[in-house]
């Protein structure tokens, strides 16, 4: 049986395993993306690839922080140091949210209209995988547990209480999201930037679900924070693919 959380004790502390995946995951995604882009047919300069990396890395970390912190409104108010509780929370689906309105905003200040999220879909597929194993490793000593249950699912995150194990469900989602992806690659010929709305609408749709079964702060109709940013998204991009569905067309 796991002991929660999980650390390494190097150079006389103690250091949980969460920051090293999620730096592993950073760096193997990025990695992965430099590869695939070896293969990009997009034609973008250098520079413009880099202005729109640096718009998703910014809107990215401030998304992220933003929604991440707005999860508990109360606490937020409360708290002592402000910019410190902002700093210190943080989600991903405010890091996706946030990128995307920064590649977007970016490429119209360039004045580019292609698509430039297909690349970047199975490398954030494997880094958020390779984080995740750090969340469920952190068991209920970080915000990324499931609430309790007497399912044959439930597991001892490190407070005796056998809870939802989510990073795990979220890691098989990925998975499967990561194999489907491949499949509908290969066998359908689609425009550039459908694969990445497909890859957000399946993410936020599952994360909409997901927090049903975590502890959250509802804020609207009994919604937290990060539902109603997932609404938000999940809408844009039925819209987004609705409007591509004619271009869609299996190849095989």
């Amino acid at each position: 049986m796991m002991d929660f959380p999980v650390t390494f004790h190097i150079f006389g502390k103690d250091i949980l395993l969460h920051p090293i995946t999620e730096t592993i995951g950073i760096f193997v995604g990025m990695r992965y993306y430099t590869f695939s882009k070896r293969n990009d047919k997009e034609k973008f300069s250098n520079v413009n690839s880099l202005l729109i990396l640096i718009a998703a890395t910014l809107g990215a970390l401030i998304g992220s922080h933003l929604i991440g912190s707005l999860e508990r409104p109360d606490d937020l108010i409360k708290a002592s140091d402000t910019w410190m509780y902002i700093w210190l929370n943080n989600t991903i689906v405010g890091g996706l949210a946030g990128g995307l309105i920064g590649v977007e905003i970016m490429k119209k200040i360039i004045g580019k209209k292609e698509s430039t999220g297909d690349r970047m879909v199975y490398p954030l597929i494997v880094a958020m995988f390779i984080g995740r194993i750090g969340c469920f490793c952190t068991g209920i000593y970080e915000e990324t547990y499931g609430l309790p249950t007497s399912s044959m699912l439930g597991m001892d995150l490190g407070d005796h209480i056998n809870r939802h194990p989510v990073a795990l469900y979220e890691m098989i989602f990925l998975l499967i999201l990561f194999i489907s992806l491949k499949y509908f690659q290969r066998n359908y010929a689609y425009k550039s930037g459908v694969l990445f709305q497909i890859f957000m609408l399946f993410y936020f749709s599952f994360r909409f679900l997901l927090d049903f079964i975590k502890p959250t702060y509802n804020i609207i109709l009994g919604l937290s924070t990060i539902q109603l940013v997932c609404i938000s998204i999940i809408i844009y991009y039925i819209y987004l693919l609705k409007k591509n569905r004619h271009e869609i067309i299996r190849s095989r």
